[in-house]
């Protein structure tokens, strides 16, 4: 009885995931091992060589805005955990707050301001300097990813350090450890689960992302999304978009795959999807 329960109330949640998830993909599947007249073939598969290099500068492009956010937001996240309540919930909501607003938003925004006529290079020319270019450049790009998904990284971060018990600290120093050898050997083994799902959660849509590159690239940078959204909206080549798409799709699940045996290594705490 209670096995049926189960299914008739999970039913919805399967329904869902077959209509949303693996029709969508066996889709994709089928486009890219088909040519446009729906016969079997392995051209779309075979034209991927020349896609390389899209891939490569998609990874570390993706793997260089990880880093940074990272170093960013792993001090933040500590400084933040040791905070009282009051700071805590009206920092965590500054750091939320930009994700009230639209992705396509903001980042129109940044190209309005880092554009040759934008805020900053105003202020350079005010101050008798000659602008600067910006957009266009893989910095932009970067820069972009970064402040699109720092939050990412920041809110697992900061959920695993506030958990911690602040007793495992006082003990180490007690023990003898000095401020780096508590971080090293208590503080980042703890977080390594927040981490590793920051991690995931930023490289993820850093690595797939098109709307970012389109716009501060200034249409000079094609990324992997960008090559994917090229041959499905200009060229309508559907079949070699969904081989692009389906070797992207599996990097990303080789990448959550690797994180999440990191993460099942380092014991109790984030969650990687």
């Amino acid at each position: 009885m209670k096995k049926s329960t189960n299914a008739l109330l999970n039913a919805p949640y399967a329904v869902w995931s077959a209509i949303f998830v693996v029709v969508p993909l066996f889709i994709v599947v089928v486009y890219a091992f088909t040519d446009a007249e729906g016969h079997f073939s392995f051209d779309s598969i075979l034209a991927l060589k020349d896609y390389g290099h899209n891939f490569l500068i998609s990874l570390l492009y993706s793997l260089v805005a990880t880093v940074i956010t990272l170093i960013i937001a792993y001090p933040f996240a500590y400084a933040l955990s040791k905070t009282n309540e009051k700071t805590q919930r009206i920092q965590m909501m500054l750091v939320m707050l930009p994700m009230w607003m639209n992705l396509l938003i903001r980042t129109y925004s940044w190209m309005n301001i880092l554009d040759r006529n934008g805020i900053i290079n105003q202020l350079l020319m005010t101050l008798g300097l000659k602008p600067a270019t910006f957009l266009g450049t893989p910095g932009a790009v970067i820069f972009g990813m970064v402040y699109n998904y720092l939050p990412y990284m920041i809110l697992p971060i900061y959920t695993v350090m506030a958990k911690m018990d602040n007793s495992l600290v006082e003990a180490a120093r007690d023990l003898g450890c000095n401020g780096f050898n508590v971080w090293r050997r208590l503080i980042l083994p703890l977080s390594m689960p927040g981490v590793i799902s920051g991690i995931t959660m930023v490289f993820v849509p850093s690595v797939s992302t098109f709307y970012i590159s389109q716009k501060l690239g200034n249409g000079k940078i094609m990324l992997i999304g960008d090559t994917i959204e090229r041959q499905m909206q200009t060229l309508n080549n559907y079949n070699l978009g969904a081989a692009l798409s389906l070797v992207l799709m599996v990097l990303i699940l080789v990448s959550m795959f690797i994180m999440n045996r990191f993460a099942d290594n380092s014991g109790e705490g984030g969650l990687v999807a």
